[in-house]
């Protein structure tokens, strides 16, 4: 279990389903009093009927600026002070292939995934100088904010952002006490993307493609819950501006080793079915190495 969070007063955004509401329970379970915001009434007081006593629901658009600052008015009303902050709500998008991506989607999930988080660290700050005192902030990154991919677009240039944000915010920070970190999960089946829960790399094949990792299966919201925990708690102190990996190992292989699946798939069979678009200025396929220098 972790320590170092009985007492404190911690806003968890995003809290209705998955990685949030894990958050709030294992928050909550360990003394501290949570304010539980999420856009999802309905979801979010369904989600906490059965959590324990201090745990406050605020139903806000985090990327709405009014929103922000109604959750922490009611927060600092309701606890007096708050001490942490977990910005974890989030959007993923669509699946679209790169030339279909709207700019309204891309905005979209700009305006949630980053301006969510800018609004809410913002508000942490500001919060924390009227009482005078530090505090810590954590927010949800993503294996997305360490590498890409050739989907998903709008949400791995989202949570590189994110990383951004912690960087800079750690560096403001730390003079005044303010501690800002990240917990980037792997792959963690949650409502996130039910929505396309058929698209590859949606749901349906979330526990094959974890089963790739070093520990061989995905992980759990309440794993990355524990994450979240430990770097808003006084035991993580002296760690500000990082992003902690819960990935199962994921970041940390080498995918041109054997080991790492490297030569295990066809990349023209895949090539073929999952682009729309013909393929050009690649070298073809029976061009050698060689070949390539050469030309």
């Amino acid at each position: 279990m972790a320590s170092g969070i009985a007492g404190k007063v911690v806003v968890v955004t995003g809290a209705a389903s998955g990685i949030g509401r894990a958050a709030v329970r294992l928050f909550a379970d360990e003394g501290a009093s949570v304010v539980a915001v999420d856009v999802d009434a309905d979801a979010l007081a369904r989600s906490i009927t059965d959590a324990p006593p201090g745990v406050l629901p605020v139903a806000a658009d985090v990327s709405r600026e009014d929103d922000v600052d109604e959750y922490m008015t009611r927060a600092v009303r309701r606890f007096g002070r708050i001490d942490g902050h977990f910005l974890n709500a989030g959007i993923f998008g669509s699946f679209a292939e790169l030339p279909d991506v709207t700019l309204e989607e891309f905005r979209h999930v700009f305006d949630v995934n980053v301006g969510g988080q800018f609004l809410g660290m913002r508000a942490a700050f500001r919060q924390f100088a009227l009482q005078e005192g530090a505090g810590a902030i954590v927010l949800t990154a993503s294996i997305a904010s360490l590498a890409g991919s050739s989907d998903l677009l709008a949400y791995h240039a989202s949570k590189h952002a994110t990383v951004g944000l912690v960087r800079a915010g750690s560096v403001y920070g730390g003079p005044l006490g303010i501690r800002v970190n990240a917990v980037a999960p792997g792959i963690v089946p949650t409502r996130l993307f039910i929505a396309d829960a058929d698209a590859r790399g949606g749901a349906n094949d979330m526990e094959s493609r974890a089963a790739t990792t070093p520990l061989r299966r995905a992980g759990a919201p309440r794993e990355i819950a524990t994450v979240a925990a430990f770097l808003l708690a006084d035991d993580s102190s002296y760690v500000t501006g990082q992003v902690l990996s819960a990935d199962g190992g994921a970041s940390a292989v080498n995918t041109v080793r054997p080991s790492g699946g490297a030569g295990a798939w066809d990349a023209a069979a895949f090539d073929a079915s999952f682009y729309r678009y013909p393929r050009g200025g690649a070298a073809s396929a029976h061009e050698t190495h060689d070949d390539r220098i050469e030309s």
